[in-house]
């Protein structure tokens, strides 16, 4: 009687347990089209046994006896999940991202971090990346730089349509032909004014320091110039007019303030190497504007596209033209090319820059042209930005001076200053034909006027960059991965998610790529690890068990059954 009551409680044990197993199967089955699940398996152990004799060593005259036992059933030892990789598909979706790898997501919940393998996200309407329930994905945000900031995790967002930038232009590169034969130059333009005078000194000769108020022209007459008048220079370089460019007179502004006004404007270039014309005064021969024996000196640089030229109208005061007379003594000479690009400042405004060359010397085996660089939206006192020499050997390749530098002055606006550039001249070569003349061109440049986040993607290492409308590409953030000592200790709550257990180890949190985590693929997402044709004869298996559990509670009834008719007949 006793030992049929054991085999029915056991039997009754052995339904639990496979009712728990086939609702475990029965929930890896409904999950075969989750995302990122992972399936578990019911592990059963022994419970213990009743030992009805311990068994008997060995002796001279008996061979021993062996324990014996009557099991008592079995119970479930582990529910284990299954967390090998799942298979992985496409969606076109840039914000789904799938491991490859034994990674998780860090999310951030309203009731603290948790873990997960789905990665079918989306951006919600504050453009977080966030799970279907509304979790936010965390990692590494940037700062104003675009620089990662590694040193905490944060909600990531990807703000489309809402972020702008500006790129500044650091590095651009010019190319074209520039004739090796022609003609070398040997002067810049030179102009001399009217002979001045200064009232200030009984009409003598002008000089840098006479006072503007003090001028005369001829001398004895004065030009009328009074502190508050506003006098207006308009270059002409090339036959192109430049921008004006005006001065404030004030009782103590001197012909020496005007003289370097006019020279700013013009962008004329000295030192650096720059020639020295030994015909211009002053000695130096140096190009610039400059006050000699009572005239106003321009020298400009060599090279005709550099020649400079006057005009009446062109010296102005309160918008009248200032009866000064400029004759052009000599123009420039020599073979030259120019153009023009742009270029933009740390807040993108466009800024123009004019480049010429010159033809400077020739040699066997080498041509020499010497380039400037000018730019109107220079806010220093001068357009002037930089000038350097480039070599050409006997097969028209540059052998020096094939990367230049300049600086434009930004001070007068809120953008980065001095703004540096490089410009890479290498693509330039000396093999021009004297049919098609010397060209320049820029070829590429890498700043950018403001534009807006239009698109972005996400690499393998977790990296979010985004695409501008202005072509700019920056990092917006990075997603990071947390791995564990052991995946089975972790304790499941719904949504897909994990959060750590007593059991797991500590989440260690990484980029993708490294500490085991995997990588990732955008654009694509992990499916369930459910092997339904496993399950379903796994189904099979337990539903068979727990029928022949029944059968045995069945026959134990009717053995109990049996067994008190017979004791009641015995009765």
């Amino acid at each position: 009687m006793t030992s049929l009551t054991s085999a029915m409680n056991t039997s009754v044990n052995a339904l639990a347990l496979n009712e728990t197993a086939i609702s475990v199967i029965g929930n890896n089955i409904a999950n075969a089209d989750t995302n990122g699940f992972k399936a578990s398996n019911v592990l059963f152990t022994t419970q213990l046994s009743q030992t009805l004799s311990a068994g008997s060593a060995p002796t001279s005259t008996n061979g021993g006896t062996n324990p014996e036992q009557i099991g008592l059933g079995a119970s479930i030892a582990a529910t284990e999940g299954d967390f090998t990789q799942g298979s992985i598909t496409n969606t076109s979706i840039p914000s789904n991202l799938a491991i490859q790898g034994n990674g998780f997501f860090v999310l951030n919940t309203s009731s603290g971090t948790a873990y997960t393998r789905d990665g079918d996200f989306s951006l919600n309407a504050n453009n977080q990346l966030v799970t279907a329930s509304g979790a936010n994905v965390q990692g590494y945000g940037v700062d104003s730089s675009f620089n990662l900031n590694t040193a905490q995790l944060q909600n990531l967002t990807i703000p489309l349509g809402n972020l702008n930038v500006a790129q500044q232009t650091t590095n651009l590169s010019v190319e074209g032909a520039l004739i090796p034969t022609g003609t070398v130059a040997t002067q810049g333009a030179h102009l001399l004014s009217d002979t001045l005078g200064d009232a200030g000194n009984s009409g003598a000769d002008a000089t840098a320091s006479t006072l503007l108020t003090n001028l005369e022209d001829p001398p004895g007459t004065s030009l009328g110039i009074k502190a508050g008048d506003v006098l207006q220079f308009t270059p002409q370089v090339d036959g192109a007019t430049l921008s004006p460019v005006t001065l404030d007179v004030t009782s103590s502004s001197t012909l020496g303030d005007l003289t370097t006004l006019m020279d700013g404007a013009l962008g004329i270039q000295s030192g650096n190497g720059v020639p020295n014309d030994p015909n211009k005064l002053p000695a130096a021969g140096q190009p610039g504007v400059n006050v000699v024996n009572g005239q106003i000196q321009v020298v400009g640089n060599m090279g005709t596209v550099n020649n400079i030229s006057f005009e009446p109208g062109d010296l102005t005061d309160n918008g009248s033209t200032l009866p000064v007379n400029f004759t052009q003594a000599e123009s420039a000479n020599g073979t030259s090319t120019s153009t023009n690009f742009v270029v933009y400042d740390s807040l993108g405004t466009a800024i123009t820059v004019d480049m010429t060359a010159a033809l400077q010397s020739t040699a066997p085996g080498a041509t020499t042209y010497r380039y400037f660089f000018t730019s109107p939206n220079n806010d220093g006192p001068s357009t002037a930005l930089g000038t350097g020499t480039i070599v050409f050997g006997s097969s028209g390749q540059v052998v020096s001076g094939g990367t230049a530098s300049f600086s434009v002055d930004r001070s007068g606006t809120a953008a980065a200053s001095p703004m540096t550039v490089t410009a890479n001249l290498s693509g330039i070569s000396g093999l021009a034909s004297a049919t098609s003349g010397s060209s320049l061109t820029l070829a590429s440049q890498n700043g950018a006027a403001p534009g807006t986040l239009s698109s972005y993607a996400i690499d393998p290492n977790g990296v979010i960059s985004g695409t501008f409308s202005n072509g700019a590409i920056e990092t917006l953030g990075q997603v990071v991965l947390a791995t564990f000592t052991n995946n089975q200790g972790l304790v499941a709550n719904g949504n897909g998610t994990y959060n750590v257990g007593t059991n797991s180890g500590p989440a260690i949190v990484s980029q993708p790529n490294s500490s085991g985590a995997g990588s990732l693929k955008s654009g694509a997402v992990e499916e369930s690890n459910t092997d339904i044709g496993s399950s379903l004869v796994d189904l099979i298996t337990v539903s068979t068990n727990y029928q022949g559990a029944a059968r045995v509670i069945s026959v134990a009834d009717q053995l109990i059954n049996d067994l008190l008719t017979m004791m009641q007949q015995l009765a």
